[in-house]
């Protein structure tokens, strides 16, 4: 493992903001009342301590959130600590020159909170809404990433692609309060896009949303690999790995309350029924989906910062539940797992210097 030395080890939730209708009682709240719980979440999540709250973005009915850096910079007034990141900013269809203005805005008013964490989507909607061939899917992506980078690097830009006009000394304004807006590429499972990451010295957003997380090891040692053979220090190679998941009292509670939602977020996004007992079996350290009772959560997280030395663990917390249950979950977080796997990396990292 990797990165003794790390700071402490960070925490977030994050939501897409989805209108799904609710399996036990059968009702689809408004858009309007979804924002809402999702500021009162994330206001509850800095009181509680949670390092970091993310919001993704899409285009579509079924979703509450199309403008990410308009919501967070509401919840930016509302909290006092926690970081405020988009998961995920659809790159390939935005204006990286209007994302980084939005979030260096949003940055301002948060005091210097703001994060992007940018990624191609799982939808592909927005590319005829805003006018982009969808043939150009992955090299959109990558020009845009590369814009981006620059211009968080650069109060002035002189730049030409193929998607857009190009920039001749440029002002890029406003600038942000931290010397730089923290750029996260988000990566589901691809060598390729690993490598990339690393070339870049980006953070590495990797979702990991079931299954063996020994089967990604591969993607995070190219990173690393790939990161350090550009010429980044390897503490500037940070990793953030990101899940489904919810937290009960014990871990049947966590099960019981858990599969209806998440069998139905499934379900509306894949058109597939889960399984109770395939939710009851990914309780175990060897499954990625983060559902258990605060000691199962524990030991996933200890086990994958043993196959991955990484800087985060996001839990996409919330898929449409109840406001008691997203609640209830992120205070067993704050105050049942987070001291504990805090303390136990710390132990780890002592030992190492010992």
């Amino acid at each position: 493992m990797n990165k003794k030395n790390q700071s402490k080890f960070e925490f977030g939730v994050y939501t897409f903001g989805e209108l799904i209708r609710d399996p036990i009682t059968g009702k689809v709240i408004s858009a309007e009342e979804r924002i809402q719980n999702i500021m009162k979440t994330a206001k509850l999540a800095d009181e509680a301590g949670v390092d970091i709250f993310g919001l993704g973005e899409h285009h579509r009915l079924d979703f509450a959130v199309s403008a990410t850096p308009v919501v967070l910079a509401a919840i930016a007034q509302a909290t006092k600590n926690i970081r405020l990141a988009s998961a995920t900013t659809v790159l390939g269809t935005a204006d990286p020159v209007r994302v980084f203005e939005d979030f260096s805005t949003l940055d301002l008013i948060s005091g210097g909170r703001a994060e992007i964490m940018a990624g191609r989507g799982s939808f592909i909607e927005s590319f005829p809404l805003f006018g982009y061939n969808l043939d150009d899917y992955h090299e959109l992506f990558e020009e845009k990433l590369q814009l981006l980078h620059e211009l968080n690097n650069n109060e002035r830009v002189t730049w030409q692609g193929k998607f857009r006009s190009p920039l001749n000394n440029s002002e890029i304004a406003p600038r942000p309060k931290q010397n730089k807006i923290p750029i996260w590429r988000g990566v589901g499972g691809t060598p390729e896009s690993a490598v990339r990451a690393g070339q870049a010295g980006l953070g590495m957003a990797l979702a990991i949303l079931g299954g063996n997380p020994l089967y990604v090891k591969p993607l995070v040692e190219a990173y690393r690999q790939a990161g350090i053979s550009a010429g980044h220090a390897e503490e500037d190679l940070k990793i953030a790995i990101t899940s489904h998941g919810y937290i009960g009292k014990t871990a049947e509670q966590a099960v019981d309350e858990f599969h209806p939602y998440y069998s139905n977020y499934i379900g509306s996004m894949a058109r597939r029924n889960i399984p109770k007992e395939q939710v009851a079996a990914a309780v175990s350290k060897n499954d990625a989906l983060a559902v258990g009772g605060p000691e199962e959560i524990i030991e996933k997280i200890l086990y994958q910062y043993e196959l991955f030395g990484h800087e985060r663990f996001i839990m996409q917390l919330d898929i449409c539940q109840p406001v008691s249950q997203v609640e209830s979950a992120i205070e067993l977080l704050a105050t049942k797992v987070m001291p504990v796997v805090r303390r136990e990396i710390e132990k780890q990292k002592n030992e190492a210097v010992n």
